[in-house]
């Protein structure tokens, strides 16, 4: 089975715990810091992934990394360790955001810009293409990238609209040699 069905079997089997206890927007939340931690910290994936490492020891380094966490979430963690499968944590919390955004009609995305964008820009384009895809909101990271010259660039999930002047001078480009 390929690893990211595994990583969605568990990241259903704790979206329906948390979603049966009223627990989704906690567990979501504190399931983006576990990621954030495991992303950020490659000593502590190197422990996780090290064969020399015992899963009791393991175990352990991670009830103390995630001691606040609630006790489904750190549950998950143990169990992924239980089952070697350590190095599908990320991928179990991507897989439990995913199900939790298409719980609340919610999509992420990526918006590419020259500066930071304002609350009320951010709000505006929410509004706009979170209907282009058929959601009910868009979760907006904002992106600072001065080689877009002007305008913005917007990715949701594999979707991407390229309103930038460098996109635009690059499929001027690309006709005008075509």
């Amino acid at each position: 089975m390929s690893n990211s069905m595994v990583a969605k079997r568990y990241a259903l089997a704790l979206f329906q715990l948390s979603k049966e206890n009223n627990l989704l927007a906690q567990v979501e939340q504190e399931l983006r810091v576990v990621k954030e931690v495991l992303v950020n910290s490659s000593d502590l994936n190197a422990v996780l992934q090290s064969p020399k490492v015992s899963a009791a020891k393991k175990k352990e380094i991670i009830k103390d990394s995630f001691s606040q966490v609630n006790p489904f979430v750190l549950n998950t963690l143990m169990i992924l360790i239980d089952r070697h499968r350590q190095d599908q944590m990320v991928e179990v919390v991507d897989q439990f955001v995913e199900l939790s955004n298409e719980e609340h009609g919610i999509a992420d995305a990526k918006v590419y810009s020259i500066r930071p964008l304002t609350q009320d820009e951010s709000d505006a384009l929410s509004a706009s293409f979170a209907a282009e895809v058929g959601k009910k909101s868009l979760r907006i990271q904002n992106i600072v990238d001065p080689e877009l010259l002007g305008g913005l660039k917007i990715r949701i999930g594999n979707r991407i609209y390229d309103g930038s002047l460098r996109g635009k001078l690059n499929r001027l480009e690309r006709k005008l040699l075509g």
